[in-house]
């Protein structure tokens, strides 16, 4: 089925010309705003393990996690040849540049990596890492996944993201001056932001920055994060299904079509996750958001400006 929105796969099949995998890795690098740079105890929403509670081997070394990645992935995918290293687990550019060259060598140094992600923080990315990139840039892909969360400082605050706007817009501004792509992320369901606010965030990051990629998050309310707090308190309702697949129709249908959509759901541990409980089903829920497209007659950026 062909899908109604510029997909991930599509745009990795339509550069490399065949089907290639991203290798999650957790490379040990820490997050300042938990480590005590900018601030302490992380996103309420991060867990403990932060964003790598899925990569296979973590406490392996990175040459082991990459080949221990790559043969769970030939489990389902046999024939795949091509692989992305993504340097997903914290803030992977939050350390001085020479520990990041051999962090990053480690993973790109074989013929089948064609690609590098790096997930960071837009606070995280002084000039010798942007030369670094830069550098890198010229040999394989680059992609560097800026995670956002959301556009209003006041929501930024309240989950304690400890970077405003202007400091995403800046970092998206001298990624692109070196010709590097760049993939947003953002949340949606975080406290106090309506459906109309998170249509809102994804209006202002394609008005505002030169982005590549958009990746759309569900809040996943885990166990073991300062958030939990907040929902027993009753101060976080957590997305209906319907809710989140009308919400993502509405922003696919904003985003421009060139811009390649990396996810529109995410994973969770299901011993980990207090809820939407519904979330663990993804299928479903990709299922539903081409349903939904089609039974409107929508196609991404119908609505772009």
């Amino acid at each position: 089925m062909n899908k109604r929105y510029t997909t991930w796969n599509d745009y990795l099949r339509d550069n490399f010309g065949e089907k290639v995998f991203k290798v999650p890795i957790d490379a040990g690098f820490d997050c300042p705003n938990r480590d005590g740079t900018v601030a302490h105890g992380g996103c309420t929403f991060c867990s403990v393990s932060g964003s790598g509670d899925m990569i296979v081997a973590p406490e392996e070394a990175i040459p082991v996690q990459v080949e221990k990645e790559i043969e769970f992935l030939h489990q389902k995918w046999p024939g795949v040849k091509k692989y992305i290293a993504y340097f997903q687990n914290f803030t992977n550019t939050h350390g001085p540049v020479e520990v990041l060259r051999e962090r990053f060598e480690q993973a790109v140094d074989r013929p089948d990596i064609v690609g590098i992600n790096i997930g960071t923080r837009p606070d995280c990315l002084p000039d010798d890492v942007l030369d670094y990139l830069s550098e890198l840039n010229e040999r394989m892909t680059v992609w560097v996944e800026l995670g956002l969360q959301t556009t209003y400082q006041e929501t930024s605050d309240l989950i304690n993201r400890a970077h405003d706007y202007q400091t995403y817009l800046d970092a998206v501004a001298k990624l692109r001056a070196r010709g590097i792509l760049v993939c947003v992320h953002l949340i949606n369901g975080l406290p106090g932001e309506t459906q109309e606010m998170m249509v809102e965030n994804v209006r202002r990051v394609v008005a505002d920055s030169d982005i590549q990629g958009i990746k759309l998050h569900l809040l996943h309310l885990m166990n073991g994060t300062r958030m939990q707090r907040d929902f027993h308190q009753g101060d976080l309702q957590l997305m209906a299904f319907d809710d989140y697949v009308n919400v993502i129709c509405d922003q696919l249908e904003i985003i421009p079509k060139e811009i390649s959509i990396h996810r529109l759901t995410g994973d969770a541990p299901r011993e980990m996750l207090i809820g939407p409980m519904w979330s663990l089903k993804k299928w479903e829920v990709l299922n539903a958001i081409d349903a939904e497209l089609e039974s409107r007659n929508v196609f991404q950026g119908d609505k772009a400006c």
